[in-house]
């Protein structure tokens, strides 16, 4: 069981610890070109500055444990009032030991939760590398569905990554349990 609190300035130093050794090109898969190589503490200020001043509030949560222990990152942005969407990103099991106990699937279900009980959303987005084999079987256990390749999307170092979009809706959110 976990819980999602705001994401607060006081979070920056933990969220930095778990990425501070990962590699360009963890840090390209996890939060994309929006936030640059090698995070620190500073680019993660300006993170959760831009985010407030979006023109599409986003909201970053962090994610609880059990023993409310923070041990994963999550947003959820590009909310569009209009279409009643919204984009899942930077989804993180930062602590190493809660990795592999289904925390990121608790974590894409209470997100979801929150865009359809909360926001009133009518669809919910995220993207994912092809490769990342283990997060679309994540995503799909929570009820989202392939919707696209973009083959070549992003140019990362020589190589040319894959993205799969995925997709939800709150009609087929309600049908698994919702």
């Amino acid at each position: 069981m976990i819980k999602l609190k705001e994401f607060k300035k006081s979070d920056i130093e933990q969220l930095c610890s778990w990425v501070s050794n990962a590699t360009p090109e963890f840090v390209m898969q996890w939060a994309g070109p929006s936030l640059e190589y090698p995070v620190t503490i500073e680019r993660l200020n300006r993170y959760l500055i831009d985010s407030s001043k979006s023109e599409s509030y986003m909201y970053i949560f962090k994610a609880l444990n059990e023993n409310n222990n923070a041990i994963g990152h999550i947003s959820l942005g590009k909310i569009d009032h209009q279409k009643h969407s919204a984009r899942i990103g930077r989804v993180l099991v930062g602590e190493k030991n809660a990795r592999g106990n289904g925390y990121g699937e608790m974590m894409v279900n209470e997100v979801v939760k929150f865009g359809f009980k909360q926001l009133n959303l009518y669809s919910i987005c995220l993207g994912v590398f092809d490769f990342n084999s283990s997060a679309i079987r994540c995503y799909e256990k929570c009820g989202f569905v392939k919707t696209e390749v973009l083959p070549e999307y992003r140019k990362v170092g020589r190589e040319y990554w894959n993205l799969v979009e995925m997709r939800i809706l709150k009609r087929d959110w309600e049908k698994i349990g919702g």
